[in-house]
């Protein structure tokens, strides 16, 4: 069986280099057909075991995704997360901070969203582009973003700390499929709306981005709240091996059932009485 939290968790390293990593493979699915079997049947797991978190009501399950531009997070949102009860799972986009938000430190609107007991938080974009956004398009000074990193690991170790289990995705693309993503889009009517002068104008910025990554990658990953690296110019490859990922978080994270809150044998009998009442009613 595969392990797909030890196959792509990335280990932080001075030598770590983005440019190095693949961004498509056939580690364990060798076609299309098999991850996506692999994919739907892991997904009737996956809900399984979301319907035991819901209802222990003990931990909780924060997911991070974070991507190039036409990386995936959508797509991999749909075809993967959505899967889950809506009752115990919600989805957070964060764009650019809104005038009040801007009033507030940088966690405060992030804050708001993480899960609470039972349920499943996935954020589309995240803290995170307060020191990758902020620091490549210098919207705020280098001694601002700089003390960040140790704020984030303060931030994250006391959700940790809190009974919330947090895993990190980066969904890794070449700038080549990133382009042909884009020009898709332009084809495409309904996929236009997404488009935006700052996807290109980010392209010229490749390697700051990635050079971002990868600090935040030595800095802010730490065993309990780790980062993923994800091969994903093949979206259902990806799909795959984050299915795959999410269920063996759960699995681990073991949520339990509750036990009955009453005796049974008293439910039982009282079954029986009503039972027999309405069968003396009966014409």
């Amino acid at each position: 069986m595969a392990n797909f939290l030890q196959s792509y968790r990335l280990i932080p390293s001075k030598d770590l280099t983005l440019s190095s990593r693949p961004t498509s493979e056939t580690t364990w699915f060798d076609n299309k057909k098999d991850a996506q079997a692999f994919t739907k049947k892991t997904k009737r797991e996956i809900q399984d075991l979301q319907y035991r978190l819901f209802v222990e009501r003990n931990q909780s399950l924060l997911v991070i995704l974070q991507a190039p531009d036409a990386g995936g997070k959508d797509g991999l949102i749909r075809k993967v997360f959505g899967c889950m009860n809506p009752q115990g799972c919600r989805v957070h986009a964060f764009g650019f901070p809104t005038l009040r938000e801007q009033e507030y430190d940088f966690l405060w609107r992030v804050h708001a969203c993480t899960p609470a007991q039972g349920m499943v938080a996935v954020f589309n974009r995240s803290h995170y582009e307060d020191v990758l956004a902020a620091r490549v398009d210098r919207l705020v000074p280098k001694r601002v973003w700089r003390k960040r990193y140790g704020i984030i690991n303060s931030f994250e170790k006391n959700l940790v700390h809190a009974g919330t289990r947090i895993i990190k995705l980066y969904l890794h693309i070449s700038p080549q499929e990133q382009l042909r993503r884009l020009a898709k889009r332009l084809r495409q009517p309904d996929k236009q709306w997404k488009l935006e002068v700052s996807d290109f104008d980010a392209r010229h910025k490749w390697l700051e981005y990635q050079k971002a990554y990868e600090d935040i990658f030595r800095r802010c990953n730490k065993t309990k709240s780790p980062w993923l690296l994800i091969p994903s110019d093949n979206k259902w490859y990806r799909d795959a091996v984050v299915a795959g990922i999410l269920r063996d978080t759960l699995l681990d994270m073991d949520p339990k059932l509750p036990e009955c809150p009453v005796d049974l044998s008293t439910l039982q009998q009282r079954y029986e009485e009503e039972l027999s009442q309405n069968k003396d009613k009966s014409p």
